[in-house]
This record gives structure tokens, sequence and C-alpha cells, in this order.
């Protein structure tokens, strides 16, 4: 027999990531804008933003992505309620495809926006510089990385990209404005998982135990841990604690209440113990957190004001 060798074609390549970020800003945050001659894309995992793209203003709620080429102009400002929490990618490509993400925007699906929780994912395990700092011109690598971990960046991020173009090729949504997310039909055990999140979410001010979330929607201990670990690999209260933290980061972002408060409002029992659990989850004290957003958001209003002629 004589084998003969196939070369297969990539349809889209990644050349480098010039910067990945996670930001978690104020609910007053604004940007006034920059241009620069690589690709970028901003996702909105959580909130509501206005954005410019070459002096065009478009809103983005939660779950929906806007795509900027290479020196195209873009600004973005909070309007809504909820401070928002934003994914921006940056990379180079001179790969003809990407051609079809010129002034697009789309709403994800959840197999979507679980490639870009895998791509941050990753890059938390791989990169030392702080994905929440938007000064950040140039990403670099921590010595001990998990094997093949730089790779899995590219490939997460070229995967999404491949997964956009087939899913939205038939949409023409250049000319269409941007919708809410509509989820497909999820399978019953996602339904599942959905619902008892909702759960949580609404009683996420008290101390919930797992036998409440089993008494409430009828499954076994072991059923619902194999649940959690299976879809969010982490267990029942592990999870219940990050929903506390985060919503906790929330609140001081939006500023509405002392720390004392925030934490007597989310059933810590004393203010050391939720100071000392917001630690362990974040890696700073309450207080340094919200002086760092409030430094963030200050530090790129300084920087648009210098840039203002």
């Amino acid at each position: 027999m004589s084998y003969v060798k196939t070369v297969l074609e990539h349809s889209i390549v990644i050349d480098s990531i010039i910067t990945i970020h996670y930001f978690e800003y104020m609910k007053n945050f604004e940007f006034r804008g920059e241009a620069h001659d690589f690709w970028e894309f901003l996702y909105v995992d959580k909130g509501t933003v206005a954005v410019c793209a070459d002096r065009t203003w478009v809103t983005l709620h939660t779950g929906d992505i806007i795509f900027h080429q290479p020196d195209e102009f873009h600004a973005i400002k909070s309007i809504g309620k909820d401070s928002p929490n934003l994914v921006a990618v940056s990379f180079t490509s001179a790969s003809s495809a990407m051609d079809f993400f010129i002034h697009k925007t789309f709403t994800l699906s959840r197999e979507e926006r679980s490639l870009i929780s895998g791509m941050i994912a990753e890059a938390r395990q791989t990169l030392s510089t702080p994905l929440h700092i938007p000064s950040i011109e140039q990403i670099q690598i921590k010595e001990c990385t998990p094997f093949g971990s730089q790779q899995m960046i590219l490939l997460h991020l070229e995967l999404f990209l491949i997964t956009l173009v087939r899913e939205h090729q038939d949409e023409h949504q250049a000319s269409r404005p941007v919708h809410r997310f509509s989820p497909v039909q999820e399978s019953a055990e996602q339904e599942r998982l959905s619902e008892i999140l909702k759960y949580m979410e609404y009683h996420i001010c008290e101390h919930l135990h797992v036998s409440d979330i089993c008494n409430t929607f009828s499954i076994s201990r072991s059923a619902l841990q194999s649940l959690f670990h299976k879809q969010l690999h982490c267990g029942v209260i592990d999870h219940f604690n990050k929903m506390k933290i985060q919503r906790a980061k929330d609140i001081i972002r939006d500023g509405t209440m002392t720390m004392t408060e925030l934490a007597y409002f989310l059933s810590y029992g004393s203010l050391a113990y939720f100071s000392r659990q917001f630690r362990i989850s974040t890696g700073m004290s309450p207080s340094a957190y919200a002086s760092s957003v409030k430094g963030i958001s200050d530090g790129l209003r300084k920087v648009d004001d210098d840039a203002t002629p």
C-alpha cells in the first residue's frame, strides 16, 4: 500500500495574542476610546454597555459580543444599573476569513460562551500578568504552567472564531440590532442545573444547606454533587460561596453599602469572617478590592483626560 500525506487547511490561524482581560468595572465606568493595528473583541459577561465602533454606538447586553477590526476606533461606557463584567481579547491574524468579523455583533449561544470561559480559565493558569488591569500592553507567561496551556489558549480562540462563522454566517447581523440571548432547547440536566442556580441566587443572602436544595428539587445529595462537579467542576457549597463573593464584589463596585452592612446582608455573621472569606476567594481584602476597581476607573478617566486636546 502507498500512503499519501494530506495537509489540512487552516481556515483561521491566530498569529499572536496581544492581551486577554476579564474586567469588573464600576457602573459609572467609561473609556473614551482608542484604535490599534490588531483585532479585538469585547464580550459582555454581565451588565449593559454602550460601545462605539467607528462613531456608531450600539448597546450590548449580557451574552453579547462585538468585534473591532484593526485600526477601528472603539470606545465603551456602562449604561445599565449593574456594574459590568467584560471580556476583552486582542490578537493578530492574517487569515482572510477574519473579514467575516468586520462590523459584526452577535449574541452568543451556551456553547460559544463556554469556549470563552475555557479560554479565560486557561489564561488564568498561564499568564502572570493580571487579567483585570487595562493598562497591560504585553502578557507575561508564568514560570510554571500546565502542559500545553499556551496552545490551549490559541485552540480555544481559533475554535471560538470558527464556531462563530459556522453558526452566524447566514444571519447578516451587521445591519441588525443586537438582541438578547434566547437559549436553544437545553438538555434536562442543564435545565435542572439552571433552576438550581436560580434558587441559589434567590437565597444568596441566607445560610443555604445542601439538604435545602435536595428537598426543594427532590434530588439526592450524591446526584446533586455529581451534577455540580460535572457541569461546574466544584461542589455545591463551594459554588454557592463563589456566588456570594461575586455578589459582594458587585455591591462593592456599586458603592451602595459599607463593608459591615455588606457582611450582614450576605449573612457572614461578622465583618472579620466576611473579610477572611473574601481574601481566600480573591487574594485581597474587600477594602483593597474596592480601592482597586476605583483606581482602575479613575486611572482610565485620567488617561482619557490627558489624551483630550
